[in-house]
């Protein structure tokens, strides 16, 4: 099982963009941000895509096509970017039930279930302290 990069290379993605119009354009291609990222186009425009959805970028189309933040880096949280890409919960319980004649089988849910809702919580908790804002700071202190 290898770990998710969605919420690094989103966050990545938005940072770049960010920073790139600081330094006075517009627009980022997805050519431009998949350069930064070392990804392909098509990865950085189906991630947009759904940041988008979310309300965190906007695309603009035609001559001088790209993308652009919809909200300043410093009102958007990690937790924002989360959500636009993982809906779903961190675990998941079983793909079919567990035999529940079995004590383990009966009682793993349940048991699983409230460790997952404490990690999920603090998860979010987490990602909520910590905007784009931040990371870009931290990103220029490391340069």
């Amino acid at each position: 099982m290898s770990a998710n990069s969605r919420l690094t290379v989103a966050a990545h993605a938005l940072t770049w963009i960010g920073l790139y119009q600081r330094r006075g354009h517009e627009v980022a291609t997805s050519e431009q941000i998949a350069g930064s990222v070392n990804t392909n186009p098509v990865v950085i425009r189906r991630l947009l895509a759904e940041l988008r959805k979310a309300g965190l970028v906007e695309s603009q189309r035609g001559a001088g096509a790209g993308w652009m933040l919809a909200r300043d880096l410093a009102a958007i949280t990690l937790l924002d970017v989360y959500r636009a890409i993982e809906p779903g919960p961190v675990f998941a319980l079983h793909r079919s039930a567990p035999n529940p004649e079995c004590v383990v089988g009966h009682g793993i849910g349940p048991a699983m279930t409230a460790v997952y809702d404490e990690v999920e919580a603090a998860l979010r908790g987490q990602l909520a302290k910590t905007t784009l804002e931040d990371v870009l700071r931290d990103v220029l202190k490391a340069s």
